[in-house]
Order: structure tokens, then C-alpha cells, then sequence
């Protein structure tokens, strides 16, 4: 039971749906409406049974219409320079809706980070005190 994936089945619909978006846009570029109606659908499966989706998958929708990103078809893709970091724009191209990530070849994601695995605090809790905190004693 350790290793099993919980909602397994939804997963495995919300994959379903976003790869459906991705064939329909493949075979047909016009149609864009179906694609975004899988997108849709698979963004309100995710939010009602409160799934966390891969940011990887999450900036490839846009956030307005629900439209799959895909630049030079469906949205715009820029870089941009603001005080000395590195952003890239995406502008959809139905709700012109953008959104910018930092483009830095150093910075990762919370979830990507060492420290936000479950497995790697699981052997911390309760071995230690912590920093600043001593045990206890107790006088009567």
C-alpha cells in the first residue's frame, strides 16, 4: 500500500484529457474549442477532487480560458529582461491573458527541492529537538 499513487483512476482521466488536447490540436489546429474544452474539463476534475497537478502541466493552460499553450499556435512566447533577471511571457492568444516565469537555470521549484520530499523529513520528525529548542525538565 506504501508505493500505491492515491485516486489513481482520476490521474490517470486527467492525463487522459490533457493528451486528448494535445492530438486534437495536433491533427486539426482549428480545432482549438475541443482543446479547450478538455483542458476545462480536466482543470474542474482536478479542483474538485483537490489534486495538486505538475507545474509542468500547469504552465502549459492558460489561467483566463483554459486554452492549451502551445507557442506559435496557441499563445505567444517572449524573453524579457527586468532588473537583471530573465522572465519569460507567455500571452495566450484568445483572452491575451499573460503569465511570466522566472528563467533562471538555477532556480527550482519548491516541489523539485530536497527538503520538500515527505520521505526525506520522515527520518527528521521527532529524532531532534531543533535549532533553539531544549528538552524539558520537569521539577516539582
Amino acid at each position: 500500500m506504501a508505493g500505491q499513487v492515491k485516486d489513481r483512476e482520476a490521474f490517470q482521466r486527467l492525463s487522459f484529457l490533457y493528451q486528448a488536447a494535445h492530438c486534437v490540436l495536433a491533427q486539426d489546429p482549428e480545432n482549438q474549442a475541443l482543446a479547450r474544452f478538455y483542458c476545462h474539463t480536466e482543470r474542474t476534475i482536478a479542483k474538485r477532487l483537490v489534486l495538486r497537478r505538475d507545474p509542468s502541466v500547469k504552465r502549459t493552460l492558460c489561467r483566463g480560458c483554459s486554452s492549451l499553450l502551445i507557442p506559435g499556435l496557441t499563445c505567444t512566447q517572449r524573453q524579457r529582461r527586468c532588473k537583471a533577471q530573465r522572465w519569460t511571457v507567455q500571452t495566450c492568444l484568445t483572452c491575451q491573458r499573460s503569465q511570466r516565469f522566472l528563467n533562471d537555470p538555477r532556480h527550482l521549484l519548491w516541489g523539485d527541492r530536497p527538503e520538500a520530499q515527505l520521505g526525506s523529513q520522515a527520518g527528521d520528525v521527532g529524532s531532534s529537538p531543533g535549532p533553539g529548542r531544549s528538552h524539558m525538565q520537569w521539577s516539582n
